[in-house]
C-alpha cells in the first residue's frame, strides 16, 4: 500500500463529566457519535469501534454506533475493533455489516476477534473451554460468507449450510473488507495467511520492535503459501495534548483507573507513575505533543512496514471535552505530520 490509513478507535468507556461523575452509557454513546463526526471532518481516515459487554464500556453493538455515524459523516472507514465472532453467529455478523456496508455507500469494514474479555460466552451461552475452537469454526464460515456465493459448510457450533446464499450482498468486488485482530501468538499470525484476511495487530504495551517476529513470520507465511501481499495494522493506545506534559498528566489518572479494575480482574499489580512514563517514553503509548505522538507513529509504522496505524484515543474515565480535543490536534496536527514523516 503506497497510502497508509491512519484511524481513531475506541470501545466507549464510560467516562467522566467535569466534575467528575460518570456519564450514562447513552450519552457516552451520543458522545462517541460526536467524536466520530469530528474526525470524519479533520480528514481522519478510519473510525473503529470495540465490542464489549460490561459495565465499564457503553458499546455493545458497534455496528449500531457506526450506522448513526454513518448518517453523519462522508468519507471515514467505518469499523470494528473488534467483533467478537467466537460469541456471535458469523452469518448474522456478515448481514449487520453488509447492510451498514450499503447504508455508508461502501465503507463498512470489520476486525474480528476473540476479544480481550470473556463475558460475551456465558452471556451468549457458550463455553470458554470451546474459546479456540469457537473461533477457528466461524472465522472459516465468515470466510467462506466474504465470497459472497452459495455457501455449502458444516462445524460442531452451528447448523449446517447448503448452498446457502446470504443477503444483502455488498457492492465491493471480493467481499466485505475484513481483519483480524492478532494479540501475537505464531498460530494467529498463520491463520489470518491461511485465511485470507490481512491482520490487525494489537500492541497495547512494550516496544513496538518485539513485534517484528510475528510480522515476519506473516511476510513469509505469504511468501510460502503463495499469498498475494497482505496489508498489516497496527493498534495502540495514546493521546494527544498540546504540550507532551499536558498530554502525561491528562491521561495518568485516567490511565491508572482503568488498569487498576482491569489488572485487579486480572492478578496484575497496580501501575506505577514510573510505570507509566517508561511506557510513553519506550513502550506501547502515544502519549504527548502532535510532533512527539507523530514522530512514534512514523517510526512505529516503518519499523514495522505496516499499512495501517488505528490510535486509541479513548483510554478509561477521559472527559468528553478531552478526547474532542485529543481528536482535533490528532486529525488537525498529528497525521498531516505522519505523512510528511513517511514521505520522507
Amino acid at each position: 500500500m503506497t497510502n497508509h490509513i491512519l484511524g481513531l478507535d475506541s470501545f466507549g468507556d464510560i467516562t467522566v463529566d467535569t466534575d467528575g461523575t460518570p456519564l450514562h452509557a447513552a450519552q457516552v454513546l451520543r458522545n462517541v457519535v460526536e467524536e466520530a463526526t469530528l474526525a470524519d471532518k479533520l480528514g481522519v481516515d478510519a473510525i473503529t469501534l470495540g465490542e464489549h459487554h460490561r459495565d465499564d464500556f457503553a458499546i455493545s453493538s458497534p455496528e449500531i454506533v457506526l450506522a448513526a455515524i454513518a448518517g453523519r459523516t462522508e468519507r471515514i472507514l467505518l469499523g470494528t475493533g473488534v467483533t467478537v465472532l467466537s460469541s456471535d453467529d458469523p452469518v448474522r455478523v456478515y448481514e449487520r455489516f453488509a447492510t451498514l456496508d450499503g447504508v455508508s455507500d461502501g465503507r463498512a469494514e470489520i476486525v474480528l476477534g476473540r476479544g480481550s474479555f470473556t463475558e460475551s460466552f456465558p452471556l451468549f451461552g457458550y463455553h470458554l473451554h470451546d474459546y479456540d475452537e469457537l473461533f477457528s469454526e466461524k472465522l472459516e464460515l465468515f470466510a467462506k460468507l466474504r465470497e459472497e456465493g452459495a455457501v455449502t459448510w458444516s462445524g460442531k457450533h452451528r447448523s449446517s449450510l447448503t448452498d446457502q446464499h446470504v443477503y444483502p450482498k455488498t457492492e465491493h468486488p471480493g467481499g466485505l473488507p475484513a481483519w483480524i485482530g492478532v494479540g501475537g501468538s505464531p498460530q494467529s499470525v498463520v491463520r489470518s495467511v491461511k485465511i485470507g484476511i490481512p491482520m490487525m495487530l494489537a500492541i497495547i504495551g512494550g516496544d513496538p520492535a518485539r513485534f517484528l517476529p510475528f510480522v515476519e513470520l506473516y511476510r513469509r507465511a505469504q511468501g510460502e503459501l503463495g499469498v498475494e501481499p497482505m496489508p498489516l495494522g497496527v493498534h495502540s493506545p495514546g493521546h494527544v495534548a498540546e504540550t507532551d506534559t499536558q498530554a502525561r498528566d491528562e491521561l495518568w489518572q485516567h490511565f491508572r483507573a482503568n488498569r487498576i479494575r482491569i489488572g485487579r480482574e486480572r492478578g496484575w499489580p497496580d501501575p506505577t507513575r514510573a510505570e507509566f512514563e517508561h511506557e510513553v517514553d519506550e513502550g506501547s503509548l502515544y502519549v504527548g505533543s502532535p510532533e512527539t505522538v507523530a514522530q512514534k507513529m512514523a517510526r512505529t509504522i516503518r519499523t514495522l512496514g505496516a499499512d495501517r496505524f488505528d490510535l486509541k484515543y479513548a483510554n478509561g474515565t477521559m472527559p468528553h471535552e478531552m478526547l474532542m480535543s485529543s481528536i482535533e490536534l490528532y486529525g488537525g496536527a498529528v497525521l498531516p505530520r505522519v505523512r510528511e514523516l513517511l514521505a520522507d
